[in-house]
């Protein structure tokens, strides 16, 4: 696919890129020829895909940072943009999405944890990214939502509100930064990450859904490489749902 989603000479920002569908996403643009920053909360963890994507003949920068902390993001668009000069594509990955028994149950803490980290860092990341962008001319926004953003359930509401506010700003930062810059959100469903170990055994066999069974990581990366390449130029504000048509 090299050729088909071509992105030679882009600069990549991906963040939880050390593991799971950002590792996969990292990977995948390197491999089609982007120069990639790495970010995460470990920056041995970030180191290691950076020697990775090195290792395919790319530039790559690792860098530590915990989205849920506003006040790290500034520091880590300072690094990427002082290493390579600009950011095209920016995928806001980074996210956690804890179960609790119940409303009443959930801690003011866990609560601002999951928004923070699903919701107030990608928000602010894409505030200072995507108005970089316009000014350069143009860029890709790619925000990693969830299907239950969508479909949301009592044991994990906190985060299906995290995402659904994700996606509200989606829509409002593809206007606020159109027509330059583009701005999309992947809605994935039950992948097999490392989050996967910690499900229930019969969780996969019970999915309601079209294709009932987890995704494997790979299988989001044709997304997410068509979102950054220019052969999505007239999609912006969209919700592309990667969860194997979930009923539930």
């Amino acid at each position: 696919m090299s050729g088909l989603f071509d992105l030679s000479g882009k600069i990549a920002l991906v963040t939880g890129g050390s593991r799971g569908l950002g590792y996969q996403i990292a990977r995948a643009f390197a491999e089609h020829g982007a120069d990639v920053v790495v970010s995460s909360r470990k920056v041995d963890a970030c180191e290691a895909i950076a020697r990775e994507i090195e290792g395919l003949g790319r530039r790559a920068l690792a860098y530590a940072c915990h989205m849920g902390h506003w006040s790290e993001i500034d520091g880590l668009v300072e690094a990427a943009y002082g290493t390579f000069g600009r950011i095209d594509i920016l995928v806001n990955n980074a996210g956690m999405s804890p179960v609790v028994p119940s409303s009443a149950a959930a801690t003011e803490e866990l609560f601002d944890k999951v928004v923070s980290l699903n919701f107030k860092g990608p928000y602010r990341l894409s505030a200072l990214v995507g108005t970089r962008m316009v000014s350069q001319g143009g860029g890709s926004i790619i925000n990693v939502s969830s299907v239950g953003s969508i479909i949301p359930r009592a044991a994990f509401g906190p985060y299906a509100g995290a995402k659904a506010a994700l996606n509200a700003i989606t829509v409002a930062h593809s206007q606020e930064f159109g027509p330059k810059v583009r701005v999309n959100a992947i809605l994935p469903g039950a992948f097999r990450t490392d989050i996967a170990k910690a499900w229930p055994k019969d969780k996969e066999a019970n999915l309601q859904a079209a294709i009932p069974r987890y995704g494997e990581p790979h299988e989001i990366v044709t997304t997410a490489l068509y979102l950054a390449s220019d052969h999505s130029s007239y999609t912006t504000g969209a919700m592309i749902r990667v969860d194997g048509g979930r009923r539930d």
